[in-house]
């Protein structure tokens, strides 16, 4: 079986466990009607394989098992192997398995397991302490200069959708530029409340969902339409179909959306958007850089103390408060998802994500952007292959 017939194969069936997942829980399972690929561009390609019982993808990903174990070493074997035990923890919990927070983590989600370490936080909470003191906002605690800097820089509820008109429109232009031309391509702001998240990419309606719960300074606003648009999400949706169409890509490219081992780097191009498109242009991006970077340490560290260490819940929040110096919407959103018993691992795909990919964002000369860009936004990866790009390049 050649690279592409492997992919094909692996998308019939992560497609057919989608499908199961969606008609056996009717709306009602651990993913509600998201389903384990949210978003998924490949159904007039490869629709999915029918299931009518777990034990079939079960044999399926064996077999599958046993073709890529034969593959010499590389990248491709490596996000493979990832890939396939990630979607054999998946069928687990959709077939009424427990597995560990532990397990979950490290072959669900594909992330370094425990907390992260105190001196990376230490670093981050040091950083941020230098740029706000150095965009003027140097009295009281840390916790205190924050919320005044966040307060200061506050984009007015009614100017939001101005400035997210005009951010979009910069950074689709650096995106075409620097990473994949969306053409015509665009996405609506859509304001929501009460939701666990900041924000989304709902790319099948087009738009960008935004938690309005929450205050945004125009420097968080940014890194969400980067994270969610250009040159996020939407941005590797459009460039993974244009890859398959031209036949650059096997078929599993489209499963970047997929909740599973994909998603690590999914939410690392995300969290690196802004640096992707070199587009740090201020104090308040610098800031707001280690601000962001602190809270998805500390919102990893959180999860691990609740859902594998057994903190109480009022503890973790207090964690999350005083550390990570969340608003309450963010605190109380963390806790619900790290306590999903699919989606909490994923808390973990936000800071291991970015870290593969800034890790190797930083050691790609110009010669090699090219073929960095090329495995990052027209393949699908791991933590583990990503670090590995330049043997296919």
């Amino acid at each position: 079986m050649d690279d592409f017939a492997i992919g094909r194969e692996l998308t019939a069936i992560t497609m057919g466990i989608d499908a199961f997942e969606r008609r056996n829980a009717g709306g009602d399972g651990l993913l509600d009607d998201e389903g384990l690929v949210p978003i998924y561009m490949g159904k007039d390609i490869e629709p999915g394989r029918d299931y009518a019982d777990w034990d079939s993808p079960r044999r399926d990903l064996d077999a599958l098992t046993s073709t890529v174990a034969a593959l010499p070493e590389s990248g491709r074997k490596s996000f493979l192997e990832g890939m396939v035990a990630s979607l054999k923890v998946a069928v687990r919990l959709f077939a009424g398995g427990t597995p560990s927070f532990d397990e979950k983590v490290r072959n669900l989600v594909g992330a370094p397991v425990g907390r992260v370490a105190e001196e990376d936080i230490a670093g981050h909470r040091e950083r941020l302490d230098r740029n706000l003191s150095a965009s003027g906002f140097g009295t009281g605690t840390l916790t205190e200069r924050v919320k005044a800097w966040q307060a200061a820089k506050a984009v007015e509820t009614d100017d939001i959708q101005s400035v997210f008109d005009e951010l979009m429109a910069v950074a689709k232009a650096r995106t075409a530029d620097r990473i994949f031309d969306t053409g015509d391509y665009t996405m609506a702001l859509n304001p929501l409340r009460d939701i666990p998240f900041s924000a989304r990419c709902n790319f099948n309606e087009g738009q960008m969902d935004l938690n309005v719960d929450l205050a945004f300074t125009r420097a968080a606003l940014k890194h969400l339409v980067c994270h969610e648009v250009f040159p996020g999400h939407s941005t590797q949706l459009l460039a993974t179909r244009a890859a398959v169409d031209a036949g650059e890509a096997p078929l599993d490219a489209l499963l970047i959306t997929a909740n599973a081992i994909t998603g690590c780097v999914q939410e690392g191009i995300g969290d690196q958007g802004v640096q992707l498109i070199d587009w740090i242009e201020d104090a308040d991006d610098a800031v707001y850089l280690e601000l962001r970077s602190l809270q998805s340490a500390v919102q990893t560290s959180g999860a691990w103390m609740l859902m594998a260490e057994g903190l109480p819940a009022d503890e973790v929040a207090h964690y999350l408060r005083e550390t990570g110096m969340g608003q309450e919407a963010w605190v109380q959103g963390r806790l619900r998802m790290a306590s999903h018993p699919f989606r909490g691992p994923f808390i973990a795909s936000y800071w291991g994500g970015n870290e593969a990919v800034r890790k190797v964002r930083e050691t790609v000369t110009e010669a090699e952007w090219p073929a960095f860009v090329t495995a990052l936004y027209k393949r699908a990866q791991s933590p583990q292959s990503i670090a590995r790009f330049r043997e296919a390049a």
